[in-house]
């Protein structure tokens, strides 16, 4: 439920700006409100688990998600929905890596790759039927529903986690130490992070650089961030452990994780938007023609699973990267302004089949050769690395495309000029068309001429597609190299392996 918010109110938007009085733009910042809360807590979530129990760190997240939820269900302006939304981010922020930490706690690492595999389910195929279930709702009963929806299912989870859940003993340990509150490393977290979620969601609309607002964003999340690994490397008892990433296995596997969910979450964007801009079709058909995606890595996450007990983990993310950068290669020669619906469906199948064998063997490189005690903190950082990685494709792939579409419209521009004898033979047989057809001859070449430059843009736009397709493919392929560079570990037993 907790990642499926990040996406589910995405088409319902519009609905939530027409019912509370709202501009369009105004309401985006139910999207982001939510992201940059989420994001602040997601480092800190280990730190927290050690200060208060993760047990009761767990229960207090979910309590206050669900509550949130229901808020945000009953909001009656738009203030006050934000307002809920950013107590919703704070809760759900505790619920992903504490869920993780429990699985890397609870089983052994040769079964570490099923249990992980399990989860990942939740969190990859979350995104994906999150606009198509919130559109459905929406349309079919009222957006408020989007959130009402985590009622049930938050008040079920609270009474299975009171009675089933106990923290290990390393933290039962550490639950009665004295842990002094790092304040000034929260509040420079709260600060950059803050910043950079809003930057990023907000950058493309606002221009960029080209906004005193964005521009500002920049320099107060640089300058937090930097002060805070600073801080934070030499601080006692860090509420984000920086020095984590002096390990290089872990290093290596969130900076993958991040890109994963940068191809992850552009892909999701562009598909869609395409079908919906450019082909006419509906946001629920178009959410339908990538539903199938989902189901494909349903299938796959648990083979992953069990492949993860017979070969190495760093061979398995090689080849899930090598797939995903065919495929996003593949995506930049099947994408045309004729593509049928059959063809999109395939074409998101080919897209994600490569992500299936991404999430868990990479998920298990994080963990290779960490303390159990290390397991909150590792949970927290990764799934932090996933947020800014979702945050990063979305705003990446949508400012790529409004770029290279003014590129390729300046470029196909000059074509369709005066002087150009094939230009001006087209415009004349298609301006006869239209005179037979009942317009008078000023009206049918006034037509001709906005259907030739209605031509130039769909084709300008499609060309920027291919063009994002093709950044995610360099991308992958790049992860290829780099995957060779994690260290081996047994399959059988979960344990790194040192010697070459």
């Amino acid at each position: 439920m907790e990642v499926l918010d990040t996406s589910i109110a995405n088409v319902a938007l519009p609905y939530i700006a027409g019912s509370l009085g709202a501009s369009n733009d105004e309401s985006t910042w139910v999207l982001t409100s939510y992201l940059a809360s989420n994001a602040i807590v997601l480092p800190i979530s280990g730190w927290l688990a050690g200060t208060l129990g993760r047990k009761r760190f767990f229960m207090g997240c979910l309590f206050i998600f669900t509550v949130s939820s229901f808020l945000c269900g009953i909001a009656p302006n738009l203030g006050a929905l934000l307002l809920f939304r950013v107590l919703q981010g704070i809760g759900g922020g505790g619920l992903q890596p504490m869920a993780q930490a429990i699985l890397a706690d609870t089983f052994p690492p040769e079964k570490r790759g099923i249990a992980f595999a399990l989860f990942g389910i939740t969190v990859v195929v979350a995104p994906t039927i999150g606009p198509t279930l919130g559109g459905w709702i929406t349309f079919n009963y009222s957006w408020r529903w989007i959130f009402f929806i985590n009622i049930p299912v938050g008040i079920v989870t609270l009474l299975l986690l009171y009675r089933m859940l106990e923290d290990p003993p390393y933290l039962a340990r550490l639950r009665g130490m004295r842990v002094k509150f790092d304040y000034i490393g929260i509040s420079l977290l709260a600060l950059g992070v803050g910043a950079l979620q809003i930057f990023l969601d907000r950058g493309q609309e606002d221009d960029w650089f080209g906004s005193r607002f964005i521009t500002t964003l920049v320099v107060v999340s640089a300058v937090s961030l930097v002060s805070l690994v600073i801080w934070e490397w030499f601080h006692e008892a860090p509420a984000v452990d920086v020095k984590m990433f002096k390990i290089f296995n872990f290093a290596t596997a969130s900076v993958m994780m991040f890109f994963l969910y940068v191809v992850l979450f552009a892909s999701l964007v562009m598909l869609p938007l395409f079908l919906q801009t450019l082909l006419g079709y509906t946001s629920q058909v178009a959410g339908f023609a990538i539903s199938p995606g989902a189901s494909v890595l349903l299938i796959e996450m648990p083979i992953m699973g069990q492949l993860t007990t017979k070969v190495q983990a760093r061979h398995l993310i090689a080849f899930g990267w090598c797939v995903l950068a065919i495929s996003m290669y593949y995506s930049t020669q099947r994408l045309d302004l004729e593509i049928s619906f059959s063809a999109a469906v395939w074409l998101r199948v080919v897209q994600v089949v490569g992500m299936g064998f991404l999430f868990v063997p990479i998920t298990l490189a994080a963990y290779n050769g960490i303390a159990p005690e290390k397991n909150n903190a590792v949970a927290g950082l990764v799934s932090f690395m996933r947020n800014i990685g979702s945050s990063v494709g979305t705003s990446m792939v949508t400012t790529l495309l409004a770029r290279r579409a003014q590129y390729h419209q300046q470029i196909l521009a000059g074509y369709v000029r005066p002087d150009n004898p094939n230009f001006q033979k087209a415009l004349t047989e298609l301006t006869a068309r239209l005179s037979h057809s009942g317009l008078g001859a000023v009206e049918a070449r006034g037509q001709a001429i906005a259907r030739f430059y209605q031509s130039v843009l769909n084709q300008a736009t499609t060309l920027s597609y291919i063009d994002a397709y093709m950044v995610l493919a360099v991308m992958s392929a790049i992860m290829f190299f780099v995957a060779f560079a994690l260290k081996k570990n047994d399959p059988r037993s979960g344990q790194q392996v040192h010697a070459e």
